[in-house]
C-alpha cells in the first residue's frame, strides 16, 4: 500500500481528482530531465538544469570522481523531491489538496477521492 496525497479540482471544473504517490520515484531518478519534461515539472528542471551546470564547471576544481558522485546526488534529489513537485505543479493548475490516501495504486486512490472517502 502506498500513501497518495490527493488533489481535487476547484468547485465548478470538470476535471477529475489527481492523485501524486508520496515515495520515491524511480523515474524522476534515473532520467531527470525526461522526467521533468512529462509531468510540466519546469522548475524542477531549471533547478535541475543549473545543478548540471554547477556540476560541469566545478569538475576541474574537484575531479572527474568527485563530479559522477554529485551528479548521483543531484539525480537522487530529483527522486526524492518528484512527489513535491508532482504536487506543487497541481496547485499552480488549480487542483486543492483535499488529504491523503492509502491506496494499492493512482486508480485506486483517484476512485476513493471521488467517491467523497479522501
Amino acid at each position: 500500500m502506498t500513501l497518495y496525497a490527493i488533489l481535487t479540482p476547484k468547485p465548478g471544473s470538470a476535471a477529475l481528482p489527481q492523485a501524486v504517490a508520496e515515495k520515491f520515484s524511480w523515474f524522476a531518478a534515473l532520467l531527470p530531465p525526461v522526467h521533468a519534461l512529462v509531468h510540466r515539472l519546469w522548475d524542477q528542471l531549471a533547478l535541475f538544469l543549473v545543478g548540471l551546470v554547477v556540476i560541469v564547471l566545478g569538475e576541474a576544481y574537484v575531479g572527474a570522481d568527485a563530479a559522477i558522485w554529485l551528479y548521483i546526488l543531484l539525480a537522487l534529489a530529483c527522486g526524492f523531491a518528484a512527489p513535491g513537485a508532482q504536487r506543487r505543479a497541481w496547485r499552480r493548475r488549480g487542483f486543492l489538496p483535499a488529504g491523503h490516501r492509502f491506496a494499492i495504486d493512482t486508480d485506486a486512490a483517484r476512485l476513493a477521492a471521488m467517491e467523497g472517502k479522501a
